[in-house]
């Protein structure tokens, strides 16, 4: 069997708090492979971030570890390209030069200055930003500082790309603009992704594999789901296909029924319980 590009092996991760070591992570495996389209989901708080934080190699994992090519991950790397919620683009810049930044990083004695401005502009090209790539972040819309930040990301040629909620703070018809160019540049570069979200439709029209991820603390991995749609992929096709239909209740099914918070539901009943029975049928001494 052929070694799996990028692999998490019984990853887990503690944090110091005043009242002792905090478990966010425990025995977190994975395999990818290369080219592969992974999306993370699962509730607020169960580690979804801290995994990618650890892949990006902004993390150290307490126990485990991550291999990139059979090679350990113990720093971030140019390999590993990261898109947040937040566009962090530099203002003053323009797209154009955010995007510079991220290239002469990479490509310095590599590339001549011809060379990293046609590459540049091929990466504003992939994301449709040419037509305002000598615009700043305020001049330009929120969707449109999101495609730069891709850009920069995909400029550096990475192995693996990162991308935390990316389409998160976006209005719908943005969103689903930039989930098909996503969709178009993954099948043009077949970099491996992998991808955190809080959108069900998201993560069943986007990849190729869903890792539902346990309530944390000590969160690990619930459950996997193989997207087994076939590329390249039409939302409006998709809709009334019983094949989405059914990989979407599979992932409504494991956050809603098998994860679902039941602690305040429980309290509330039990609260309820106690208003409404009558004060001589309390137990008395």
């Amino acid at each position: 069997m052929s070694q799996p590009h990028l692999e998490l092996s019984q990853v887990g991760i503690e944090f110091p708090t005043p009242k002792g070591p905090f478990c966010a992570l425990q025995n977190v495996s994975l395999k990818i492979s290369k080219g592969e389209f992974v999306s993370l989901i699962g509730h607020s708080g169960c580690g979804k971030s801290t995994v990618l934080n650890i892949v990006a190699g902004l993390y150290k994992a307490t126990t485990g570890g991550v291999l990139l090519n059979g090679k350990e991950v113990n720093s971030p790397g140019p390999e590993r390209a990261v898109v947040f919620q937040n566009h962090s683009l530099l203002p003053w810049l323009t797209a154009y030069e955010n995007v510079e930044l991220g290239v002469k990083r990479v490509f310095k004695g590599k590339k001549n200055k011809v060379e990293m401005r046609d590459w540049i502009e091929h990466n504003l090209e992939l994301v449709h930003m040419t037509h305002a790539m000598h615009k700043r972040p305020d001049e330009i819309s929120g969707g449109m500082k999101q495609r730069v930040g891709i850009a920069r990301a995909l400029a550096m040629e990475p192995q693996v790309l990162l991308m935390d909620e990316p389409f998160g703070a976006l209005d719908a018809l943005t969103r689903a603009h930039l989930q098909d160019s996503l969709m178009e540049i993954q099948n043009a570069l077949g970099n491996t992704v992998i991808m955190i979200t809080h959108d069900v439709d998201e993560a069943v029209l986007l990849s190729d594999r869903i890792v539902m991820m346990t309530n944390g603390p000590a969160a690990t991995v619930g459950e996997l789901l193989d997207v087994k749609l076939e590329r390249p992929r039409n939302r409006l096709e998709l809709a009334d296909d019983p094949q989405y239909n059914h990989y979407r209740s599979a992932v409504l099914r494991f956050l809603y029924e098998k994860q679902k918070k039941v602690e305040p539901i429980a309290t509330k009943r039990a609260e309820k319980k106690m208003e409404a029975e009558p004060h001589h049928q309390k137990s008395v001494a």
